[in-house]
């Protein structure tokens, strides 16, 4: 039977077992799809990661003996169009079934399951072999129970993969060490420089250019730093672990305005794109960890693995289960547009000049920055969520839609309602400070609340809790701020109301 395999974007996975073996009458088929470079605009950086890797993975295969038809974004018969391409290939091959590889984004599923349903011959789609969970796992677990939380999944997680376990208990005595994890970077200890594999992509660039591919963000297309094949991505993930993995946890918060990456490992590509796999890094650092537990306290790894094993696995299931809906969720009913600097990162905010300028330059902003600068930002000038969802999936290099929505919308946003976090994670300048270099030297003075000199964040803060008591009156992790709120003078909070209404109107000002 003459079969046609259909491989995403993000389903690279080397060790897949549709590959252990050639089949003759079997042909794979990639695409670069105006389809999927313009549903929102991406950074450069990520159009190139993605199409450089799918090429990659497309020489793998041939070099392996596999039959693969690559459609190139400039081939004069690309449809563009998943549909299309599909039929088109069906035809050309004279396929008699018509396989993929279950996707990850909802719109790419129902899109392909509508294609299956409509094509002559039989249809049947496989999981791609790469999470811990499935898209279910989840949703059975907390099946009957009030609220999902993190951290009882993280947990069973532990347990059914027995990881870090030591009979029935967790390694350490303690199932988290996020107390820990908790630490302001002030130049020491030192960190190496990052692990840059310096390819020269000026051809592909060039090739997006011509297709008239709208993109945001820079490019210096002689020196691209991103892994894009499975050697590459393991040599990162080599490199975090020899170098960076020592004091990850510690900094994993930290923000500062001399160090981009700090201790973070930039693997999120590699592992959203599925080169590489949660299973195999998360072996890695346990290895590494057993071998030199001498140097390494327990907390810098617990810290890593949650991400991976709890918090990953976690938004995965939360997109199943709650999609469709979960993506026109605005439970905060905000309203405002994204202030332009969020596409210049012209602001007179430091930390938003920072975290956004990266953002452009690199494609690449950590959690803390993304969730604490600017998506607090957003939050605390009642951004409409659609708004901010496009921004985070278009910018950053590791954003696919179950990672990037329940990320945005779920936690930073809140827009969800509670579904992921418990309170939103709003802040004034203070965490900023605490947590960064980010204020020295800032035109604002993180100190003062009003007046012209003062940090936009702070007027903010007590804006939006004074504009969204009420919906938080019932919530007890919020209690202690709306006491403090109840508190403020009459005439204070008249000035803030003032200021912070003037920071939403003219955010060019600021």
């Amino acid at each position: 039977m003459k079969k046609l395999r259909l491989l995403l974007g993000d389903q690279l996975n080397t060790e897949h077992n549709w590959f252990t073996k050639v089949d003759p009458d079997c042909t794979y088929l990639m695409a670069e799809l105006k389809q999927e470079t313009n549903y929102v605009t991406h950074h450069i950086q990520k159009v190139v990661a993605f199409f450089s890797s799918m090429r990659s993975f497309a020489a793998f295969l041939s070099d392996k003996g596999h039959r693969v038809i690559y459609v190139k974004i400039n081939d004069p018969d690309n449809p563009h169009d998943l549909n299309e391409l599909i039929l088109q290939q069906v035809d050309k091959t004279s396929a008699e079934k018509f396989e993929y590889l279950l996707p990850d984004e909802y719109r790419l599923d129902e899109q392909l399951k509508e294609i299956a349903s409509t094509l002559s011959i039989p249809a049947e789609s496989f999981d791609t072999e790469h999470f811990f969970t499935t898209r279910n796992t989840l949703k059975d677990f907390f099946a009957g129970k009030k609220q999902m939380v993190m951290e009882s999944f993280y947990r069973m997680m532990r347990k059914k993969n027995n990881i870090m376990m030591i009979e029935g208990d967790p390694e350490g005595g303690k199932w988290n060490y996020d107390q820990s994890n908790r630490k302001k970077w002030k130049g020491t200890p030192p960190i190496p420089p990052f692990y840059k594999p310096n390819k020269d992509v000026s051809g592909l660039y060039e090739e997006i250019q011509k297709a008239g591919v709208k993109t945001i963000g820079t490019l210096d297309p002689y020196s691209f730093n991103w892994p894009t094949n499975r050697e590459e991505s393991l040599q990162v993930l080599s490199y975090f672990v020899e170098n960076l993995l020592i004091h990850f946890g510690d900094f994993q918060d930290a923000l500062h305005t001399d160090q981009k990456f700090l201790f973070h490992s930039r693997l999120s590509f590699a592992m959203n794109s599925k080169m590489i796999s949660p299973k195999e890094v998360i072996e890695k650092v346990i290895n590494h960890y057993e071998k030199n537990k001498d140097d390494i306290d327990i907390s810098q790894v617990e810290g890593f693995v949650r991400q991976i094993l709890g918090w990953r696995e976690f938004m995965r299931g939360i997109y199943w289960k709650e999609m469709p809906t979960y993506k026109t969720r605005n439970a905060l009913k905000n309203t405002n547009p994204l202030p332009d600097f969020y596409w210049t990162g012209d602001t007179k905010m430091n930390c938003l000049s920072h975290a956004v300028n990266q953002s452009l330059e690199d494609a690449y902003a950590h959690h803390i920055q993304r969730l604490m600068i600017t998506g607090n930002y957003a939050l605390l000038t009642q951004t409409h969520p659609d708004e901010v969802d496009n921004w985070y999936l278009g910018i950053y290099i590791d954003a696919i839609e179950w990672v990037e929505i329940t990320n945005t919308r779920g936690m930073s946003q809140f827009a969800d309602g509670g579904i992921v976090a418990t309170k939103p994670y709003v802040s004034s300048a203070n965490y900023i400070n605490k947590m960064s270099n980010y204020c020295e030297g800032c035109y604002y003075d993180h100190k003062k609340k009003t007046g012209e000199s003062a940090c936009p964040f702070n007027a903010l803060y007590w804006n939006f809790l004074d504009a969204k008591k009420d919906h938080f009156k019932n919530n007890p992790r919020m209690g202690m701020m709306l006491t403090l709120l109840a508190k403020k003078d009459k005439k204070e909070m008249d000035e803030i109301r003032k200021r912070a209404a003037r920071i939403i109107q003219y955010p060019e000002q600021f």
